[in-house]
């Protein structure tokens, strides 16, 4: 019996690498996200096809249930590794999902190109979660690691705003429908970011207490939440990515690439790659464009 499960990708608006330390972040579910369909199969073991967007395969391959069950591991098979990762701690929570099986056919569906950093790996926990009837916040936390905003927009078709309280994560539903979405608009960097690396050297340069900035980014993220005006929205965010340079002792995205542009760009999520926000009052298609940067997505295109 073919059984069929849906995530949301996601983009993180405030709160970047802090919402890993409590403080509260606004995302943003997107229109893209990832399908998971399960058959029947047999000889005990699974075989997995992941196709991208444009209908090719990215990704094919059969693990036996042995191979999930001992997290077996092959030093040149990166992805393969990552998704026995993902399916051994699926197992450790629901170990009826092998034992009580022949065997499994699985696909998985992107609606977005792979490299575009929305969440090929949230959704896929996410929907895996879904599958074997566990948390994909614990599936999540026993992987990758993370704070689980990812997970949250893989399971919400509206905005929200995402904190961890004693490591437990909190969602809140919230109302986004400023009128000058119009003037907002998603840019690919072309430069794929990994979030496992990202938190990584997060941790690794981490080396003051955040209680101040925590406090900050939660009043600049309530701001931005509260902006009635697109000069409001536009000067929250460009405080909150300062913010964020000296944290993370980075150049800002925009003195990086784009020192003049006429407008606010803010980085989303990991810095330095994926997708950018960008504030403008004329469409920047021909700006970006001419730099280089032709994936240029609206707001109203983008999200939910």
């Amino acid at each position: 019996m073919k059984k069929e499960f849906y995530s949301n990708g996601k983009l993180l608006i405030t709160g970047e690498y802090l919402v890993l330390d409590g403080a509260k972040a606004f995302a943003l579910p997107t229109k893209f996200g990832q399908n998971l369909i399960v058959e029947k199969g047999k000889n005990q073991e699974i075989k997995w096809t992941s196709f991208n967007a444009d209908g090719s395969v990215w990704f094919q391959d059969t693990f036996s249930f042995l191979d999930i069950s001992n997290k077996a591991n092959n030093e040149n098979a990166t992805v393969r590794n990552t998704l026995i990762e993902i399916l051994h701690e699926g197992y450790l929570l629901n170990p009826d999902f092998i034992t009580q099986s022949e065997g499994y056919q699985v696909k998985t569906e992107l609606s977005f190109p792979k490299n575009w950093g929305l969440g090929t790996s949230s959704t896929l926990i996410n929907n895996v979660a879904q599958w074997l009837k566990i948390d994909a916040f614990v599936l999540l936390n026993n992987s990758f690691g993370g704070s689980g905003y990812d997970i949250a927009c893989a399971q919400n078709n509206n905005p929200i705003l995402y904190h961890l309280e004693d490591g437990k994560p909190i969602v809140e539903n919230v109302i986004f429908e400023p009128e000058f979405t119009g003037n907002l608009f998603f840019v690919y960097l072309d430069k794929k970011q990994s979030s496992k690396a990202s938190i990584a050297s997060y941790y690794n340069n981490k080396n003051k207490d955040l209680a101040d900035d925590i406090a900050e980014n939660n009043k600049i993220t309530q701001e931005v939440l509260n902006a009635t005006t697109l000069h409001q929205f536009a000067r929250a965010l460009e405080i909150h990515e300062a913010e964020m340079s000296n944290i993370l002792e980075m150049k800002t995205v925009k003195e990086s690439l784009f020192p003049d542009f006429n407008g606010v760009i803010k980085s989303l999520g990991a810095w330095g790659g994926d997708f950018v926000l960008a504030i403008s009052k004329e469409n920047p298609t021909a700006y970006f464009s001419k730099k280089g940067f032709r994936t240029i997505v609206s707001y109203n295109d983008m999200i939910l």
